[in-house]
């Protein structure tokens, strides 16, 4: 059990450590910066953004892997996987960020027999260790699509 003085000592620790850990959050005294992130010639004009910068901290919006010149979702599986990270990478650039700054991805799929095809695409893409990741049977998604992903991603 701990004495009075080694518990105090542990909330003063604490207490500076709040600060380090809040870091990317705002307050009314420290609002964090915001800025909107859309890829040029986006291909379906929709009511969001590619994404949303706060902080250090890039939100990225579901994306799906649609043709830049049809809007619509190619034929071969493989490209449409493609179209889908490029898109990812392309708004990640776009904040100065890689990859390799992603923390963590969602991949919804109406038909969960495409993981292994899904998979051996998507690690391609990585240099770093792989992001944390959700992998999750939905309904159908728009435009036919059979992927569509949302991200999260940091930058140290």
């Amino acid at each position: 059990m701990l004495s009075r003085s080694e518990i105090f000592a542990l909330a003063i620790l604490l207490l500076a450590a709040v600060p380090m850990v809040l870091g990317t959050f705002s307050s009314p005294a420290n609002p964090a910066k915001r800025r909107t992130i859309n890829l040029p010639n986006r291909s379906v004009q929709a009511p969001f953004s590619d994404g949303v910068l706060v902080g250090n901290t890039l939100y990225l919006a579901g994306r799906l892997g649609l043709d830049p010149k049809t809007g619509k979702v190619p034929e071969d599986l493989e490209q449409e996987i493609r179209l889908l990270l490029d898109g990812i990478k392309a708004t990640l650039g776009e904040a100065g960020m890689t990859m390799d700054d992603l923390v963590s991805v969602q991949v919804f799929c109406p038909d969960l027999s495409l993981y292994d095809k899904f998979n051996a695409v998507y690690r391609s893409y990585f240099t770093k260790d792989f992001p944390a990741r959700a992998f999750i049977g939905s309904g159908p998604l728009l435009r036919g699509a059979h992927f569509e992903a949302q991200a999260i991603a940091v930058k140290p």
